[in-house]
């Protein structure tokens, strides 16, 4: 990890107020909105309740966007020509990556941080452990969307790589068990979607393992699932930001 250009990234980034602010406050009050409309958000989950359901999957959703908007803006640099400049220094192309990827993370925290506090101020409930174990599991995870957002930065090299990258995840989001609970085939093609298995990481504590359906039968699916989705999918997007940042390099 370069240091440097981590402190300079994140400099640059809390400059831009307006975007640090939808990024912050928008899924916060998507949070809200959606826990105020569920008549049912009191009933029992896991070992909480389904606010708390919704909490986690806002805060992951709110890391989302913010990573995978940063990670996205690489096309802008590139356009700028950051890249090239990159290109003339010894820095390795796995150190790029890493730092992107890092700064990603820190300015996620900041949604997840005020969500939590809003859950825990709007009847949000569950055990201490599900509490300490989902947040540290969404801030860490919220790294295989910077390098979602990275991929099509790198891939596309323009300003729309950005709205590519962020419409994606509202798909994926859907498709990903995120928002509305599936069943049958539908849950079975999410499972392959980069979004299940980190909502399903982070709902683990509180859930531990059993999902809501559609047609109202709970499923009880083993930690190894979305393990295995995480990491696939975090290896296979690494590979390709780094092939894409090595052959941008040999063309410059």
């Amino acid at each position: 990890m370069n240091v440097t250009i981590l402190g300079l990234d994140l400099k640059r980034q809390f400059r831009e107020f307006m975007g640090i602010f939808f990024i912050v406050v928008l899924p916060a009050f998507f949070y809200l909105i959606f826990s105020a409309a569920m008549e049912f958000s009191g009933e029992p989950a896991g070992n909480g309740n389904v606010a708390m359901s919704i909490m986690i999957a806002m805060a992951a959703y709110g890391a989302v966007v913010a990573t995978t908007s940063l990670g996205g803006q690489t096309a802008v640099e590139r356009m700028q020509g950051w890249g090239r400049q990159l290109g003339l220094t010894p820095l390795r192309d796995s150190t790029y990556v890493g730092t992107k990827a890092l700064v990603a993370v820190v300015i996620a925290a900041l949604p997840i941080a005020l969500i939590y506090s809003l859950g825990a101020l709007t009847g949000a409930e569950g055990s201490a452990r599900a509490w300490v174990l989902s947040a540290m599991i969404v801030i860490p995870g919220a790294a295989l969307f910077a390098l979602w957002g990275l991929v099509w930065g790198l891939a596309i090299k323009s300003e729309s790589a950005i709205a590519v990258a962020s419409g994606s995840t509202v798909v994926l989001a859907f498709l990903g068990n995120m928002f509305i609970p599936l069943s049958g085939a539908l849950l079975g093609i999410a499972k392959f979607t980069p979004l299940y298995g980190y909502a399903a990481l982070a709902r683990y504590p509180l859930t531990e393992g059993w999902l809501a359906t559609m047609n109202g039968d709970p499923v009880h699916e083993p930690l190894w699932v979305p393990l295995t989705n995480v990491v696939a999918w975090t290896l296979v997007l690494g590979l390709i930001a780094i092939a894409l940042v090595r052959r941008g390099r040999a063309r410059q």
